[in-house]
């Protein structure tokens, strides 16, 4: 028998301007202060990567968190939904990833999940010391379900923006199965966006990093013609 289908819900059905796509039948939708850290979180993480490439512009260590209560419908990170999934959070992990990001060929860290907003009793300090330890020299980028409006909505926990002033690049919203788009840069789909976190807060709304670039599929008329050839002549 297959299993049950998730119930999700919109538990703020009345709160307008929560962001692109927001809110979706296709995830949990919270109300501002609904979800925090202090309430959640384990301190769990689910895995730590170094030398990365895909997580961000540059050659990146990535820190993946536990738990995730949005519930995008075909997460590809599902697994790790739940808050005690995973290895607890050390010094010993921390020292490591400290010591990874000052290589020099390293330009920064990304946090992911999970919902790394939701895990700030990790986070926070790990931020705060690559900055005592390396100023602004290393950047800190961040995924998160959760859309710029709806970390600026009044009622939103303390500690999200606090962690948010760390962060110098943030891929904001849920992942929305029916806006997928593979020619997205560093997205799964269309509603998110990769927003510039100093100049946002400087503007007051979200502004998009300047870099992001989409592909484009573009396959001219002749070389499909030429490749329709090919098919027939070689059947």
């Amino acid at each position: 028998m297959p299993a049950a289908p998730t119930r999700l819900h919109d538990f703020s059905p009345t709160d307008h301007n929560r962001g692109p796509a927001i809110p979706s039948a296709l995830t949990n939708n919270p109300k501002a202060g609904q979800w925090t850290s202090e309430r959640m979180s384990h301190n769990m993480v689910a895995d730590y990567k170094r030398f990365l490439m895909t997580d961000g512009e540059g050659i990146r260590c990535s820190l993946y968190v536990s738990g995730c209560p949005f519930h995008c419908v075909e997460c590809y990170n599902a697994s790790i939904w739940d808050f005690r999934a995973g290895i607890p959070y050390t010094q010993e992990l921390e020292d490591r990833i400290v010591a990874d990001i000052g290589q020099s060929f390293v330009q920064g860290i990304t946090f992911l999940g999970g919902e790394p907003l939701l895990n700030t009793g990790v986070l926070l300090p790990l931020a705060r010391r690559l900055r005592r330890e390396f100023g602004h020299d290393k950047d800190i980028w961040c995924w998160t379900g959760y859309t710029w409006e709806e970390l600026m909505r009044q009622g939103e926990s303390e500690d999200k923006l606090e962690l948010l002033h760390d962060i110098d690049i943030l891929v904001d919203g849920r992942y929305i199965k029916t806006m997928h788009d593979s020619l997205l840069q560093f997205r799964g789909s269309s509603n998110q966006r990769i927003i510039d976190v100093p100049r946002s807060f400087e503007q007051g709304k979200p502004v998009i990093w300047a870099k992001q670039h989409d592909q484009e599929r573009f396959i001219p008329e002749i070389y499909g013609k030429d490749r329709a050839g090919g098919e027939g002549d070689a059947s």
